[in-house]
């Protein structure tokens, strides 16, 4: 009989230095997808944080307190990070996503040039500041880029995808390291 190991994401792919950017991976071990039914948002919001400490996000904005995070993920959606969900019946369509996305923070001074080699986006600090996030592609991988800090940020995958970020990081990583020297 097969012996099935749990391997996160990006084991053995991550963590990285490459010039002055950290490649390294975000541990997910609870992820919600809550899309609140016709009307409910506020009351979401509410029930949110009550439990959680961060309510529902705003179109393109993540909240977090504590180690639970909230993170707009696209009309009608948001996923809520790093906490047990409470009950949202009659509220809120609620599935689990913990096992289906890859999330990988990119952190130091040449952050903005690596994604801005791969993500059509302007996400200078003037435009996409602390708690911005967006839906976009990462490449021709769709993702969710959040600003964690003024040269952090996270980038989230499918699963399936998690080499494949890795190594579109780690090549626009590269050129951006190549060009400094």
């Amino acid at each position: 009989m097969a012996k099935l190991i749990a391997k996160t994401p990006c084991e053995g792919l991550l963590p990285k230095t490459i010039g002055a950017v950290e490649l390294s991976e975000v541990v997910i071990d609870r992820a919600w997808s809550v899309a609140p039914f016709k009307g409910q948002e506020a009351a979401v919001g509410e029930a949110l944080t009550k439990a959680l400490g961060v309510g529902y996000p705003a179109a393109n904005r993540a909240l977090s307190k504590g180690g639970a995070r909230a993170i707009w993920a696209g009309a009608g959606r948001a996923l809520v990070i790093g906490a047990e969900m409470p009950d949202l019946s009659g509220l809120a369509a609620v599935t689990d996503q913990g096992d289906g996305i890859a999330a990988v923070r990119i952190n130091g001074d040449g952050a903005e040039a690596v994604l801005a080699r791969l993500v059509p986006l302007d996400l200078r600090a003037g435009s996409f500041k602390r708690g911005h996030t967006a839906r976009s592609f990462v490449n021709h991988m769709t993702a969710s880029i959040t600003r964690l800090g003024p040269t952090s940020f996270e980038v989230m995958v499918m699963r399936s995808m998690a080499r494949t970020l890795v190594h579109d990081l780690t090549e626009a990583a590269s050129g951006v390291a190549a060009r400094a020297v």
